[in-house]
Order: C-alpha cells, then sequence, then structure tokens
C-alpha cells in the first residue's frame, strides 16, 4: 500500500486573503503580454466543475488528464491515493499541473471517504463516470443542477465499491462499437469538452473574484524567478 503525507495545493475551499499592494509588486516582474495572458485565462477558468481520479497508476494516463483539465479551465483536481501514486510524466502533462490545484488524499489505507465527503461538504455533487443501463447519457447530463465533481477510476477496475456507492449520479458516453470503454484521458477529455462548451453561455461557473485574485498570486510566485526571495524582500 502506498502511504505519504496529504498534498495540498492552495485547497479550492480555503481563500487565502491576499495583499493587493505584494500582488501589484510581483506584477512589475511580469511582461505586460504575460500579465494579459493571465487575466485572459483566469477569465475562464473554473471550480463548478471539478474531477476527482481515483488510484490511477499510469503515468501516460494520469499526465493526459492533467493536460485536458489545463486546457478545458478547470482549476481543481482531486487525486485519491489508496493502492497506487499518482505520478505525472513532463512530456505527456507539458507543464500543465503548474497551472493547476492538486489537492492529494493518501494517509489512510482508503482515502476515497475523505475526499467524496469533502467535495460533497462543499456542495459539490457526486457524478461517477461508469458505462451501464441506469447512467445518464453525456448529452443529456443537467449542468444546471449544481456543482459537479466527476470521478474517475483505473482502466482495470473502474471506480471502487466506495466511490460507486457514495455516488449521486451516473454519467456514460455514448459509444456505438465492440469496445467496452474508452482509454480514461479520452472519456475526460470528451466529458470536459462537451460540459465546458455547454456552460461557457452562461455565467454561473466563473471563479470568483477572491479566487481569480489568490489564484493568479499563485501563478505569479511559480512565474517568476526567485520569487519567494523577492516576496521575503518586499515584506522587511
Amino acid at each position: 500500500m502506498f502511504r505519504g503525507s496529504t498534498v495540498c495545493v492552495l485547497p479550492f475551499f480555503i481563500l487565502v486573503p491576499m495583499d493587493k499592494e505584494l500582488i501589484k509588486y510581483l506584477e512589475n516582474f511580469l511582461t505586460p503580454h504575460r500579465k494579459a495572458l493571465f487575466q485572459r485565462i483566469l477569465e475562464n477558468r473554473t471550480r463548478y466543475l471539478t474531477v476527482v481520479l481515483e488510484d490511477i497508476y499510469q503515468p501516460h494516463n494520469a499526465s493526459a488528464v492533467l493536460r485536458s483539465c489545463e486546457c478545458f479551465g478547470i482549476q481543481d483536481i482531486h487525486i485519491i491515493e489508496n493502492r497506487n501514486s499518482y505520478t505525472v510524466n513532463p512530456d505527456v502533462a507539458l507543464g500543465a499541473s503548474k497551472w493547476l490545484t492538486l489537492i492529494k488524499y493518501n494517509t489512510k489505507e482508503n482515502n476515497t471517504p475523505d475526499a467524496l465527503n469533502r467535495l460533497r461538504n462543499e456542495g459539490y455533487r457526486l457524478v461517477a463516470t461508469v458505462p451501464g443501463k441506469t447512467a445518464t447519457l453525456l448529452q443529456n447530463f443537467d449542468l444546471n443542477k449544481g456543482k459537479t465533481a466527476l470521478l474517475f477510476g483505473t482502466e482495470l477496475t473502474g471506480l471502487s465499491k466506495d466511490a460507486l456507492n457514495m455516488a449521486d449520479e451516473f454519467l456514460e458516453i455514448p459509444m456505438f462499437g465492440f469496445t467496452e470503454s474508452f482509454n480514461i484521458s479520452v472519456s475526460a477529455s470528451i466529458i470536459l469538452s462537451q460540459l465546458v462548451l455547454k456552460f461557457h453561455s452562461e455565467d454561473y461557473w466563473k471563479l470568483t473574484e477572491k479566487e481569480k485574485e489568490s489564484i493568479y498570486f499563485e501563478w505569479l510566485k511559480k512565474s517568476i524567478k526567485s520569487s519567494g526571495q523577492i516576496i521575503a524582500r518586499w515584506k522587511k
């Protein structure tokens, strides 16, 4: 069994108070183009949809999912490590994880209940992605019902019994061939593509100003060389 300490980078439900003057100071180290790019991307980021990855063990798939999430503007990725450590292949992810908020659950033998209870307490409905007769087809999925956490399991065994039992709803991608399921990274891309395009005509999915500010600050720190030293000098 894998054991480790919980890694939580800027948790989605904690908004750290930002010093606006510090942010303005750090902006001096960005080019105008870079600053404009950050602001444009922030306007398309969302926490209305989030992705939960349970026990994904293949680095290629783990990395491809992160890349798809970043491309579609999904900010938070919840990573459950029960038996397997989540490993990213940098050649596949292409730096996507740098811009995402990764929340890992890995302190117990079974971390799934803690992860899903946390999401439910934050107002997310838990939607398991599975093939099955009782699942809602992707094209019929109702985004207006509230914030959604999409649950993905391993290709070999799928989601655990705990994840399936705790799920509020089930979602299925329509298929027309002999193969029973898509690769997990392909599944995530198909689902996110359709859902993100569907809600982009509305405003309910957008980040709050505080969320934007907090994420922006993290991006500044990651983008500016020796940002820790620069911040320390500023605070003096």
